[in-house]
């Protein structure tokens, strides 16, 4: 396996997975997961980078998270039911249509959607980075054991502040004055 590329907003596609209603309550520290991810949301778009969200099971799970919806109007939807995105009829063709080998992980359940998309994405020869503090699961151990089997299947844990100032790269600049208020 290469070694990966430093994480660059032209090469990065922001896939949030599974961030619905429904799921809220029982995902431990959700608030922290929204914070962080509604961050990264931010930082996307002052850097034009396109966002994927899916949603498992809509009837059953609701919508996305409105505030995440509000927050990335442009985004793109893709409706799911198999627990990796990319065993879904049409998900890989979606990413492709990109063009960008990075993808930027975020949503729940770490150790259900999250794992099974994130390990099928390295098999399909996708550079993968979790935001480990915007993944969440019902139970901690689970996000634990789930960003360990991650690491050890070749993906990048990082954390959203990491991933924001590596897509900014340099300060003094109009893109890293936009930048700060989202991370202060």
């Amino acid at each position: 396996m290469s070694k990966m590329s430093n994480v660059d907003a032209l090469r990065s596609v922001l896939l949030i997975i599974d961030i619905q209603t429904k799921l809220e309550p029982a995902i431990a520290d959700f608030s922290a997961i929204l914070k962080c991810s509604l961050q990264l949301s931010q930082a996307s778009l002052v850097h034009k980078i396109p966002t994927l969200i899916t949603e498992q099971y809509k009837k059953g799970l609701g919508a996305t998270n409105q505030t995440l919806q509000d927050a990335l109007p442009q985004a793109d939807y893709f409706h799911k039911t198999h627990f990796s995105a990319c065993a879904e009829p049409g998900f890989l063709a979606q990413l492709a249509k990109y063009t960008r080998p990075q993808v930027v992980v975020i949503g729940t359940e770490a150790h259900v959607c999250v794992l099974q998309t994130c390990l099928d994405l390295l098999q399909y020869g996708y550079e993968v980075i979790i935001a480990v503090d915007a993944i969440g699961s019902r139970n901690d151990n689970h996000k634990i054991i789930a960003t360990e089997q991650l690491r050890q299947a070749g993906a990048i844990i990082s954390s959203t502040e990491s991933i924001i100032f590596q897509w900014t790269k340099q300060a003094a600049t109009p893109n890293f004055k936009k930048i700060l208020p989202i991370i202060k």
